[in-house]
This record gives structure tokens, C-alpha cells and sequence, in this order.
């Protein structure tokens, strides 16, 4: 595809199924088929064509049927032009995504918390996931607009408007804005890695107590109930606050303004690739220079690895996740590797031989690549749209995967050495 020539494309198709299957989705704006729940052989006017970046173009109104289309000027812009806008909202939106999730840890951490803080991110994270992909009036002035307004006059009629709320799913998740925000700031926001970290850190009875300090010495039967109280109340809690955000959504439909459409493409695409790029180049500059205060360990590293943790993950997503509709593999890798590389840099900073340096890099790892690479917003959608059983497997998997892996790594320094306090904490 010559990324240079002007390109426009034709809208989803708008098949007759009416079955419950067309009104899924996935959450990860990327490679996801658009619908898990679909039947086990498809015909082909029940797929829909998944979405990589090669195909993040903008479309020209002119191709809509003429009965649902309303008027509009042309605009066009080359899939080279839509690559460097989606890439740009990613990396802007990994940076806002990093800073609302640790300072939202911060906010949360006071003593008689009665969670972990560490669910609030995912939680937060995951309803506005729910409301992003149930909505449909911010993005209804996109060149998608045409098949909400078919929706609407499907609803009026009295007809299915299953087919319809599929094709808007299908043609949402090309624009570059909804990119941004659902998998560049959701995806951002929650973080996978972390959640598996507490859960360990549960077992092992070194889960901080709100407001400082940790548990008291307990047996193992107390270690494991701790366990399953962090992985029930942050599954859960996630899961239904995705719910509760879907909707919304649904419910503030005819309140909701809609984006209008030169104000997006015109204005707000390319101020983003400015911020984007602009921000994570001071983050890296604010990291090399000096003063080199305390607050740098804290946040600038992470600044400084979060985008390309966001964007490893959006491309593990875009060309592994269709592969297995029942099992998108590119999240499950993601999540995977995400958790295995905070758990290498977790022993790293708890040992004494480390140095203040090195523990803040080990920290900006944490909280920028693996949380940043990880996510539980998009892991919560898919749980929401793939069938019963393959979401039982796909959820169970990630688990069972990921903490195994926190117990080869972190349990081998944690039961012999044992945690040392980190250097750039104190």
C-alpha cells in the first residue's frame, strides 16, 4: 500500500444477522475481530473486516448510501498521515494514562484504606472502557455518524439494530481519537502486571497496609485467603465497573454531545502529535538532566517508558489477536510479558547492591513499560465478549500464567534472600 496516495474505503457491511453475537465487541481498538461471540463458522456477511493500522483511514461521507447519509464535505487523509495520528494519540494518552494511575495510587494510599490501592486505577480504567465502547454519540460526527443514524431509524421502525451497532463498533474503532483513548489512556490506566503483583505479594504477606507499614506474621492458610480476596475484589470490581460504564453510556445516549467532525480532524489530531511526541521527549529530558530530585524516580521514568510499553502492546494486539478470535493472543502476550518483566524488575530494586540509579529505573519500568504494556481494561472487554467458556479459559489462563511467573521470579529472591527496602524510596 503506497502509505503517500490518497485512500478511502468502503463502510462495513450491514449484514442481517440479529443475533446477540453482532452486538459484541473487543475493547482493544487494534486487530480484534469484531465479535468473539460470533458463530464457530461464519458466513462471510457475518464477518466483519478486522482492523489493522494499514486500514486507519479516514472515509470519504460520498461512499454511504445515499438514504442514510447526511450532508458533509469530503475529507480525505493519507493512511501515512492516519498512522502518525494514531501513533500520536497513543503515545499522548500512555502519558496521561501513567500519570492518572499513579497518582491516583498516591490519592488512595491513606491509612484505614479499605482496599488495596492499586484496584482503584483498574477499576477506574475499566468503566470508562465500558463507556467507550458502548457509546455512540461522541464520534457520531466522524464518518462513522451514517450507520448511528441507520441505527436510528432501524429503532424507529421497529427493526434489529444488532447489524447496526456492529458495523459502528467496526467503523468506531478506526478513528484515531477513540484509539487514544481506549487503548492508549484505558489500557494505560489499568495495568495487568501490577494487579499480578499484589497478588503475590498477598501470598507472601508482604502486601503493604494502607497508609504505611504491613501485615503481621500470619500461616499459610491466612496468605492464601489473602490471595483470593485480592483476586476477587479486583476481577470483580473491574468487571462490573466496565458494566456500569457500557451503561452509562446506553443511558446518556440523547445527552451526550457529539465531536464535531473538522474540530477532531483539523484541530485536535494535529495538536496531538505535537503534545504526544513533544511530551515524551521533555519526559526523557527531564530524566537526564539534572536537578535529579526524589519526585524523578518517583515519575519521570515512568513518563519516559510508558509510550513504548502502550505501543507494544497496540502491535501485539493488531497482528496476534486475530489469529485465534476465542484466545486473542496478542493481549495474553502482552499481559504476559508485561508481568514477567516488572516481577525481573521488582528483584532487581529489592536487593542492596542495586543503587538509588538503578532503583528508579527499575521503578520507572514498573510503572511506565509494564504498566503501560499490561492492561486490565481491554482483558475485562474481551472477558465481556468472548463466548462463556472461552472466557473462562482466556481469564483463568492469564491468571494462572502470570502468577506463576511472579513465583518462579519474585518468590526466588522473596524466600531466600528475602525484599530489601527499596534505595530510591527513602
Amino acid at each position: 500500500m503506497d502509505a503517500s496516495s490518497q485512500h478511502t474505503r468502503q463502510p462495513p457491511t450491514m449484514s442481517s444477522d440479529s443475533t446477540p453475537n453482532a452486538q459484541t465487541a473487543s475493547g482493544e481498538v487494534t486487530a480484534m475481530p469484531d465479535s468473539y461471540k460470533q458463530p464457530e463458522a461464519p458466513t462471510p456477511s457475518e464477518a466483519v473486516p478486522r482492523t489493522n493500522l494499514e486500514d486507519l483511514q479516514y472515509r470519504d461521507p460520498h461512499h454511504y448510501p445515499p438514504n442514510i447519509l447526511e450532508a458533509s464535505s469530503q475529507h480525505t487523509v493519507s493512511a501515512l498521515a492516519t498512522k502518525i495520528y494514531t501513533l500520536s494519540y497513543l503515545v499522548l494518552f500512555s502519558l496521561f494514562g501513567t500519570l492518572a494511575r499513579v497518582g491516583l495510587t498516591a490519592l488512595t494510599s491513606y491509612p484505614g484504606a479499605p482496599v488495596f490501592t492499586t484496584v482503584w486505577a483498574n477499576v477506574g480504567g475499566s468503566f470508562i472502557m465500558g463507556f467507550l465502547t458502548e457509546d455512540r454519540m461522541l464520534f457520531r460526527h466522524e464518518w462513522g455518524r451514517a450507520v448511528y443514524d441507520e441505527a436510528i431509524r432501524a429503532r424507529k421502525d421497529g427493526e434489529d439494530l444488532s447489524a447496526a451497532k456492529k458495523a459502528h463498533l467496526a467503523t468506531k474503532k478506526t478513528i484515531p481519537l477513540y484509539v487514544g483513548l481506549a487503548t492508549g489512556f484505558c489500557g494505560s490506566f489499568t495495568s495487568f502486571s501490577t494487579f499480578l503483583r499484589d497478588v503475590f505479594l498477598a501470598a507472601s504477606n508482604d502486601l503493604p497496609v494502607p497508609g504505611g507499614g504491613f501485615t503481621t506474621h500470619r500461616n499459610g492458610g491466612y496468605s492464601f485467603m489473602a490471595l483470593l480476596g485480592v483476586l476477587v475484589t479486583d476481577i470483580t470490581l473491574s468487571l462490573g465497573a466496565y458494566t456500569m460504564g457500557s451503561h452509562l453510556a446506553a443511558a446518556t445516549e440523547g445527552l451526550l454531545p457529539s465531536l464535531p467532525f473538522h474540530f477532531t480532524r483539523k484541530i485536535l489530531d494535529r495538536v496531538a502529535v505535537v503534545l504526544g511526541w513533544g511530551c515524551w521527549l521533555g519526559a526523557v529530558f527531564l530524566s537526564i538532566f539534572p536537578p535529579h530530585d526524589h519526585w524523578r524516580g518517583q515519575i519521570t521514568f515512568a513518563l519516559v517508558f510508558a509510550p513504548i510499553g502502550c505501543l507494544g502492546r497496540f502491535y501485539l494486539a493488531m497482528y496476534l489477536n486475530a489469529k485465534r478470535p476465542s484466545f486473542p493472543l496478542g493481549t495474553f502476550a502482552a499481559n504476559i510479558i508485561g508481568t514477567a518483566i516488572l516481577a525481573i524488575g521488582w528483584d532487581v530494586a529489592h536487593v542492596p547492591a542495586g543503587g538509588v540509579i538503578t532503583c528508579q529505573v527499575m521503578q520507572g519500568l514498573e510503572d511506565g513499560l509494564c504498566g503501560c504494556l499490561t492492561t486490565v481494561s481491554t482483558w475485562v472487554a474481551e472477558l465481556h465478549t468472548l463466548r462463556r467458556k472461552h472466557s473462562y479459559i482466556y481469564g483463568a489462563a492469564s491468571v494462572i500464567t502470570g502468577f506463576a511467573l511472579m513465583i518462579i521470579i519474585m518468590g526466588g529472591l522473596r524466600w531466600s534472600q528475602g525484599f530489601h527496602p527499596l534505595l530510591c524510596k527513602i
